[in-house]
């Protein structure tokens, strides 16, 4: 039935026939998989241990919209793509959206508008946001643990953490100018656990910092925390901790030592490092003239710098690269750390490379999450969003864990709304049932089905 308030329009001629077009009165939705996400988090628990740290100061005969259920509409509006305040105006009545905030999906109410979700991102204290960050982090632990029972249990937990630019453009509080990226930003911190050999990195925590931070402002806190959790889940695991040369600080090596964690890190090049490479360094360029292909070397030695608690080994990667068409260029690494002898120089640089795969766990949180979109005026309110755009990635990740499909497993989170979340539905309602209707034509209809009885859905 066509809805007589929106005017139909008409493609006489574009076909073989004439292609009209209405809008239909029935109850429609293109975020059919939101009942995946939905059925995750309450497996998890997640929404309801965030909005359990929250107070509400509001009148209780006076709220419509508790802070659960704006909380969870957050959370899955950044989960479907919809991560800004103002598609609230859109999106409060969708079926959908409302079905998974435990709201009747035709005869609820709609859900809570742009300014009522604007007062709630700024009612957010500093301290719920540190509580907030912890229960995501325990959560996010727990499962991990929960998922390894009765499996081998891990041997090691390796612990990345990594920074990013997040340019700003408006008033934000703390945000400032940044010489090296050349930009207005924030700085926020993201820290991954992963374990053993496994490639999935699982981010468990997200610290967003003023543009002008020092690298370790906040990460020996954030740490300190994830530490203790980890010790009392995993208590036989090896930690491990990777991070770039902005925090080759002698601050840094000696918090890893005093808490007795394993550590690689990058560091950038001094003069004392350019004097103990120069004799590896000419080694490789010899080679170069010898056989005109690029040159690689590891070698290692001992290294301490005056406010270092002890020394560590130093690997180095004396590297040559020819391109074609220009001169040699030197390319000289390093990379400190203390694990064992068994790891080599070049085993030291491989294992040190996995660091790199953070760089694609960021690109996701801010291509596909908008884990930048951080234009509230309250520093606060911004760091809610980057909590609530985590809490959103972890449950698109737990998701991801329940495809079949290989490939579906690997895939970027933009991917899997595709296939699994932004789908058409006709939603109806009974006085017994709910019913999802999606077309048969869907191409991922059997991953879809797959994920959603590892979540619980029982076959007809």
């Amino acid at each position: 039935m066509a809805d007589t308030t929106r005017q139909g329009v008409l493609f006489p001629s574009l076909f073989s026939k004439p292609v009209h077009i209405a809008f239909s009165q029935e109850h429609l939705s293109g975020y059919g998989g939101t009942v995946l996400l939905a059925a995750r988090d309450r497996r998890l628990g997640l929404s309801q241990r965030l909005a359990a740290v929250l107070r509400d100061p509001r009148q209780p005969g006076k709220v419509q919209h508790e802070l659960l259920e704006q909380l969870r509409q957050r959370l899955f509006g950044i989960a479907l793509g919809c991560p800004d305040g103002n598609d609230a105006a859109r999106l409060r009545g969708d079926p959908m959206l409302k079905l998974a905030c435990d709201r009747d999906p035709l005869a609820g109410d709609a859900l809570a508008s742009q300014p009522t979700l604007s007062r709630f991102e700024n009612g957010v204290s500093r301290t719920q946001l540190l509580r907030m960050g912890q229960q995501l982090a325990e959560t996010l632990v727990e499962e991990q643990a929960r998922r390894r029972r009765g499996q081998r249990r891990p041997r090691r937990i390796i612990i990345d953490v990594d920074p990013t630019c997040d340019p700003t453009h408006g008033d934000q509080q703390l945000t400032f100018f940044n010489g090296f990226y050349k930009s207005w930003c924030y700085l926020p911190v993201v820290v991954t656990i992963s374990f053993d050999r496994e490639a999935r990195k699982y981010p468990v925590a997200v610290l967003l910092r003023p543009g002008n931070a020092r690298a370790l402002l906040g990460v020996r806190g954030v740490l300190k925390r994830l530490l203790a959790l980890l010790r009392r889940r995993f208590p036989r695991a090896a930690l491990y901790v990777r991070a770039d040369a902005g925090f080759a600080s002698h601050e840094f090596f000696n918090y890893l030592d005093g808490e007795g964690l394993r550590f690689a890190l990058a560091m950038g090049s001094n003069s004392r490092l350019r004097e103990l490479a120069a004799g590896w360094m000419k080694v490789a360029r010899r080679k170069v003239q010898r056989d005109g292909t690029k040159a690689t070397l590891y070698r290692e030695s001992t290294y301490k710098a005056r406010r270092w608690n002890r020394p560590h080994r130093l690997a180095c990667k004396a590297e040559v690269v020819v391109e074609e068409g220009k001169p040699p260029r030197d390319n000289a690494r390093f990379v400190v750390t203390n694990l064992p002898l068994s790891y080599g120089s070049a085993g030291l640089f491989e294992f040190y490379y996995g660091h790199s795969d953070m760089e694609n766990t960021i690109k996701e949180l801010k291509n596909d999450l908008a884990m930048d979109r951080t234009s509230c005026c309250r520093f606060a309110a911004n760091q809610l969003r980057v909590l609530l755009t985590l809490a959103s990635y972890v449950l698109m990740q737990s998701m991801q864990e329940c495809a079949r499909d290989e490939e579906l497993q690997r895939a970027q989170m933009a991917t899997l709304r595709d296939r699994l979340v932004q789908i058409a539905v006709r939603v109806s309602s009974s006085v017994r049932r709910i019913v999802l209707e999606f077309t048969a034509h869907h191409p991922w209809t059997d991953d879809w089905l797959a994920c959603a009885r590892r979540l619980g859905a029982v076959p007809l």
